[in-house]
């Protein structure tokens, strides 16, 4: 099949395909005439693409995914291998949170600092928090 008719049954975009074979995720068959370019796929690179969407779905990374499928061309890709990669991305997503957590905590209190050293609300003129933040550079 073509990369348009490829794209209408995956969904992804005509550049993202393009993107992922640049990355060596997936590979065109070679073109079957002599008198164009264009590339065919198959229902092998169909299914892959399918499997590429699939794990962006978990939250893995393409270098991640691309790793899997490295398993799974080496039929490695067991049960056991996939929960512990998807244990990983979970461990590493709660991770995130609590880092994403922690920053929202201290932008929450240099936001109630700011609203202190505002007191009273500086109509005219810059904002004293913002001036103080440009002295210090």
């Amino acid at each position: 099949m073509l990369i348009g008719e490829l794209s209408r049954r995956t969904g992804l975009s005509r550049d993202t395909i393009r993107y992922y074979e640049k990355r060596g995720l997936i590979k065109a068959d070679p073109p079957v005439s002599q008198f164009n370019n264009y590339k065919q796929y198959s229902e092998a690179v169909w299914r892959r693409l399918l499997l590429i969407k699939e794990s962006k779905g978990y939250g893995f990374s393409l270098k991640e995914i691309g790793e899997l499928l490295e398993l799974i061309d080496e039929e490695g890709a067991n049960c056991q291998v996939f929960e512990e990669k998807v244990q990983a991305k979970l461990l590493e997503i709660e991770r995130q949170i609590q880092a994403l957590r922690k920053m929202q905590q201290q932008i929450f209190q240099k936001a109630e600092r700011a609203k202190l050293i505002c007191q009273p609300r500086v109509l005219n003129g810059n904002c004293p928090v913002y001036t103080a933040i440009g002295n210090k550079a």
